[in-house]
């Protein structure tokens, strides 16, 4: 309060207006406002100091009577509605500014109802200059015209694609509560690419996407930098069948992958063993092998090269953790029946927890939901999902999955041609670098159950994991195991597939997030479309409408047939 204590006696003058009772009472030695008073346009002249004592109450205020153009007005309203009441009145007609009575000054006393109220709001005051100050500091800019919830490989291509296409037009601020990445399903998966799907948009993506790693140093280059480089391992993937339904698989995807421009071989037994030796195939049927656009990549250097481009085109990054959000009711329409207005929610702020432990507001026209394995939970947040009926009764089907990696070593194991292995039971294996070492995983049997810890389970590796890889490499059974970690798919447990685009209730809350498993390969398609939709209002590069939100409201799901990696 003593920053509160003292007006400045020298005359200023201040505009009273759209508002019964007093506001504000702030330090006027910067010219600020000091109070509001009437519901008319009127000015005072202050020339005497207002005092708040310690225990906060306002004694006198005193003002020149000539100096108000609504003096009767004045009078008028700030009688039993407002928080002076008059001691004296020159309003009347036979009364004279300068009569020596009446002390050519009006005084006003505060009325005692209001002081446990003036002094609550003088608090209040103070309170939200301090949160204001400290929000500031935090760097949480109070409003933005697009906030992007989660700074992984989809949130920043999103903020990427978008300030490309306007890089001065709007602010974009990314919220992330894990700068460093440490539970990020972006830097914790295998960071691979393929093109070897089954439905187009997908291969579209992949094969969109190995076009922008090819020439990424003219997409994310900055000037004075050195030119980003990933470590692109150009290797394709193989993956197998071993009964009739699986070869059937390969060829029908097969020939969807050629026709939109895919380079995919498909190899008999005979061929899959004179290309790699190593390779048990005496139970396969077929193989699918990658000649082109497939391998692996740094996920790290991908991501700081993206975040060093996002903040040369203006993008500001914030560290915090989404709570929540603010809304309001907005008018929408009359119905047709009795004029009845229809009103409906509108997301208008997302409230961000700092380091500090403190949680600030930031006003947004337009929320990005990238928060990967915990999307489903934010939008939860915002409503979504969370009523019995209506089109706010269907969840974000996305939770987090949790998915191991296991790093051997097999001196004698295969060399530099080795691929990324897929066997027909899902089991998965790559060489890392060229001194022997290799990861390998599965997705798990049986109930795949939401985690929420990142604990790894090595009896997994001995009893699913291992006894494959040694059956399909024979070589394998003398690995040894050097270290392993876990990680969180965004899992989409609907179909397994990417959900983009808006809220069919909140237009303003849009989101990319599901692709459970291969989403950091895609990014760059996935960015961009995105970045489209809400430019151009459609899809201009890949149509992606059929992975929008709708597809959860008319059951429509879109799976994948494949020995894939989920």
């Amino acid at each position: 309060m003593a920053s509160l204590r003292h007006l400045t006696s020298r005359t200023r003058y201040l505009k009273l207006s759209n508002l019964d009772l007093v506001r504000s009472l702030r330090n006027t030695s910067s010219g600020t406002i000091v109070a509001k008073l009437t519901n008319r346009s009127s000015y005072l002249n202050i020339t005497t100091p207002v005092v708040i004592p310690s225990n906060g109450c306002l004694h006198t205020l005193a003002v020149n009577s000539y100096s108000c153009p609504s003096y009767s007005s004045l009078c008028k309203y700030s009688g039993t509605q407002g928080w002076f009441s008059c001691a004296r009145s020159y309003s009347s007609s036979k009364s004279s500014c300068n009569d020596s009575e009446k002390a050519d000054q009006l005084t006003a006393e505060v009325t005692d109802t209001y002081v446990d109220e003036m002094k609550d709001e003088l608090r209040q005051m103070a309170e939200n200059q301090k949160r204001i100050k400290e929000q500031v500091e935090c760097e949480i800019p109070r409003e933005t015209d697009f906030v992007v919830i989660g700074g992984g490989s989809f949130g920043m291509s999103v903020a990427y694609w978008l300030k490309k296409r306007h890089p001065d037009g709007f602010s974009l601020t990314v919220v992330e509560r894990d700068p460093m990445h440490s539970q990020s399903c972006s830097t914790l998966g295998l960071a691979s690419l393929s093109q070897q799907f089954s439905v187009p948009e997908t291969i579209k993506m992949s094969l969109f996407s190995a076009e922008f790693y090819r020439s990424m140093r003219d997409h994310l280059g900055v000037l004075d930098l050195d030119p980003p480089d990933i470590n692109f391992n150009h290797q394709g993937y193989l993956l197998l069948a071993a009964d009739k339904k699986g070869e059937d698989i390969l060829h029908r995807n097969h020939k969807t992958q050629i026709d939109l421009g895919a380079k995919v071989e498909l190899m008999s037994p005979n061929m899959l063993k004179a290309k790699f030796p190593w390779l048990k195939t005496e139970d396969l049927l077929l193989g699918s092998y990658g000649l082109a656009n497939e391998g692996w990549f740094d996920p790290w250097l991908y991501l700081s090269a993206l975040k060093i481009k996002c903040m040369s085109l203006g993008v500001k990054f914030t560290k915090g953790e989404v709570i929540g959000f603010d809304s309001e009711d907005k008018v929408c329409g009359s119905s047709t029946t009795a004029g009845a207005i229809q009103r409906r929610k509108e997301l208008m702020a997302v409230k961000v927890k700092a380091d500090n432990g403190k949680t600030y507001p930031m006003k947004f026209a337009v929320c990005v939901n990238c928060a990967g394995p915990w999307s489903g939970a934010v939008a939860a947040m915002a409503g979504i999902g969370t009523e019995e009926t209506g089109p706010l009764s269907i969840p974000l089907p996305v939770e987090p999955r949790k998915r191991f990696v296991f790093v051997f070593h097999c001196p004698d194991g295969p060399g530099i041609n080795m691929p990324m292995l897929i066997d027909p039971t899902g089991t998965f294996v790559r060489r890392e670098g060229l001194g022997g070492h290799y990861i390998c995983g599965a997705s798990p049997k049986g109930e795949d159950k939401a985690a929420t810890d990142l604990d790894v389970d090595y009896e997994f590796f001995e009893k699913e994991v291992w006894p494959v890889l040694a059956d399909r490499v024979p070589v394998f059974n003398n690995l040894k195991l050097k270290s392993a970690w876990a990680g969180f798919y965004d899992y989409n447990y609907f179909d397994q597939n990417l959900v983009i685009g808006n809220h069919p209730y909140f237009r303003n809350f849009m989101m990319a997030t599901g692709c459970s498993g291969h989403g950091v390969q895609q990014s760059p398609a996935i960015g961009q479309a995105l970045a489209e939709y809400i430019i151009d209002n459609e899809y201009q590069t890949i149509d992606l409408s059929r992975f929008s939100f709708d597809r959860f409201l008319t059951d429509s799901p879109i799976c994948e047939e494949g020995p894939y990696i989920i």
